[in-house]
């Protein structure tokens, strides 16, 4: 077996493997097949398979003096906005339709600019629909006025409340939120009561209008953003190419519906039977409207019924979400990686809370990972240095059987068992590293402990790449990617100093690795680079051990 071939094909393997994640993770699933007639909704199984035609959903017929027909009351003046402010977020909500007109953020930035303002997570105007809009019937959302009974939000203790209240021939509709002030979560709560004398039928509809957020780089702008969901423990991203010219909808009560970026998102998490279907449709470009819809409701005169609801507008942090419950804490999904993903994303946070550096954090992570490997990586080395000793015998052996390949094998293998030498030796400890490189790859890139976070010197976010700027725009780079760069001239140093069992042509090819890898680094998450550049320094330093010890 030739070792170099080996050790080759592990490494376009693993170059395969980068490219793949890092030009198309995070992308949709497959396209569902769409009906061509804007006027129809297409229905998709629960599990939103493609294997079967879509059916075609009509929309539930109104009885007679519903409230499809009803024009809801509006007092002479003009909607009050009315302020929430909590220890998490500042937030305005508008008597107009009872939704929210901004949520922003108080520990999250919209930039790493010293002066940028708070995470702004409406990214919608009215025109295009806002929040939090509801609907009953055949009420439009935005006709509806909420009158609210205070200006502002009071507080009692930790517990604050709104209630607004809309009324028309026939219909009685209240709202009242629930707020934390150490919470990112909302309650709302929707009672709708017929004060008619004929009954009146429709579905409850909370709409959820959302955009992008702020937050793309060059390492992370190839991840999701969109219309996301939970159903029947799996989370499914939905492309907006497949609700681009019909409505689509999913048939079965979700755990909840999001409209998520890689950091934020803003969820509805239905509560008892408030949904039974989920509505996604375009509002234009790069927007979504969501619609999470109970079953059709009849209500007799004086009958009424309440709605209930979950609201997050906040961080994809685990810890956070998995407080919220409702399975929302899978919306961050790692994959394949998520076994290990999750105990490096506790290291990271348990180190964050002891040194208050992410960067800090990130090498001892690394420290820790190479003590792991640390006796495997010691015998793949060893293995190396024996092979490359046992090379002048594997030349000689290669020159007598050069017209005989079979008993060429068999006289390798055989020198191999003598010398009890493992050819795959040295290949093993990369292999077993790569699960630990894309764990860490999809950590670093997907989690919101590490946006904005500083490092030292020049490097103040390490989720981006890292720049170093010097005044004058570099083409394609902007400023100097001063650690990518070390990390390169680490793989290099680390390079000379493996043994090889190549000939010299082979060796060179090898030497020309990490200029590939500095390329393919530039605009990796400077996280990522830096665990790459404290890997390799710990390489070297065992390498050198090992080559001390060979000398005594």
């Amino acid at each position: 077996m030739d070792i170099y071939r080996t050790f080759l094909a592990i490494i376009i393997s693993f170059l395969i493997l980068i490219g793949y994640q890092y030009f198309f993770v995070g992308f949709g699933p497959t396209e569902v097949p769409l009906e061509t007639s804007t006027t129809q909704t297409e229905v998709v199984s629960p599990e939103l398979t493609t294997s079967a035609p879509a059916q075609i959903a009509s929309s539930p017929a109104v009885v007679p003096g519903s409230a499809a027909a009803v024009q809801m009351d509006r007092p002479d003046r003009v909607a009050k906005t009315l302020l929430v402010d909590t220890d998490f977020y500042t937030a305005t909500l508008t008597e107009e339709g009872g939704a929210l007109t901004s949520f922003v953020l108080k520990d999250y930035k919209e930039t790493n600019e010293t002066d940028s303002p708070g995470m702004q997570m409406v990214k919608v105007d009215g025109t295009q629909g806002l929040p939090m809009e509801f609907s009953w019937g055949g009420v439009a959302p935005v006709s509806t006025f909420y009158a609210a009974q205070s200006d502002n939000v009071r507080f009692q203790g930790n517990q604050g409340t709104l209630v607004m209240k809309g009324q028309g021939n026939g219909l009685e509709i209240e709202r009242t939120y629930g707020f934390s002030k150490d919470s990112y979560v909302m309650n709302l709560a929707i009672r709708v009561k017929n004060v008619s004398s004929a009954a009146l039928q429709g579905a409850a509809e909370l709409h959820q209008t959302g955009a992008p957020f702020r937050e793309a780089t060059a390492a992370n702008r190839f991840l999701f953003t969109g219309a996301a969901y939970y159903l029947h423990e799996s989370k499914e991203e939905v492309d907006s190419d497949d609700f681009e010219s019909v409505a689509l909808t999913v048939t079965a009560p979700v755990d909840w519906a999001a409209y998520e970026g890689t950091y934020f998102m803003n969820a509805i998490l239905p509560m008892g039977e408030s949904a039974s279907s989920l509505t996604m449709q375009s509002a234009g470009e790069d927007i979504v409207r969501m619609k999470v819809s109970s079953n059709l409701d009849t209500l007799q005169p004086g009958e009424e019924k309440i709605y209930s609801y979950q609201l997050y507008l906040g961080p994809k942090k685990l810890d956070i979400l998995k407080s919220v419950g409702s399975n929302l804490n899978k919306a961050v999904n790692f994959g394949w990686f998520d076994v290990i993903a999750q105990p490096t994303l506790f290291l990271l946070n348990f180190f964050y809370g002891i040194f208050k550096n992410y960067g800090i954090a990130i090498i001892l992570v690394t420290i820790i990972f190479k003590a792991i490997f640390w006796p495997i990586t010691q015998k793949g080395l060893k293995s190396m240095k024996n092979m490359q000793k046992l090379q002048p015998k594997m030349v000689k052996l290669k020159e007598k059987y050069k017209d005989d390949p079979t008993k060429m094998n068999q006289e390798v293998m055989n020198l191999y068992k003598t010398y009890k030498v493992n050819p795959l030796g040295g290949c093993l400890p990369m292999v077993l590293q790569i699960p630990v490189f894309f764990a860490l790859y999809k950590v670093l890139l997907m989690c919101v402990e590490l946006r904005h976070a500083p490092f030292m010197f020049w490097i103040n976010d390490l989720s981006a790449p890292d720049r170093l700027y010097i005044g004058i725009d570099l083409p394609y780079l902007g400023g100097i990617p001063v650690l990518t760069l070390l990390m390169g001239g680490s793989m290099f140093l680390q390079q000379k100093m493996t043994p090889t069992t190549a000939d010299p042509t082979q060796a060179k090819i090898m030497m020309f690795l990490p200029v590939v890898f500095t390329f393919m680094f530039i605009n990796f998450a400077s996280g990522l680079v830096l665990y790459w550049f404290v890997n390799n320094l710990l390489a070297i330093f065992q390498q050198q051990m090992i080559n001390r010890q060979k000398k005594a």
